[in-house]
């Protein structure tokens, strides 16, 4: 488990947002609504749900300081 800053990847930022599944899920509607994650994986939901309270975004913290 990631403690601290986490490191950006600006390849894995671009990817995540031009991904065929991503269009595919998006443009048939199979979304499910916001707070479900625990309904479709429970285990995935957990990790990540620890993973954001432990770790943090240098570009949110940049976004701050200069607000």
């Amino acid at each position: 488990m990631k403690f601290g800053i986490r490191k950006p990847s600006l390849k894995k930022r671009i990817s995540a947002r031009t991904s065929v599944k991503r269009q595919l899920v998006h443009r048939a509607g199979l979304k499910m609504p916001k707070g479900t994650g625990w309904a479709r994986s429970p285990k995935k939901y957990a990790y990540n749900k620890v993973y954001q309270e432990t770790s943090f975004d240098i570009f949110k913290l940049i976004k701050k300081l200069f607000k």
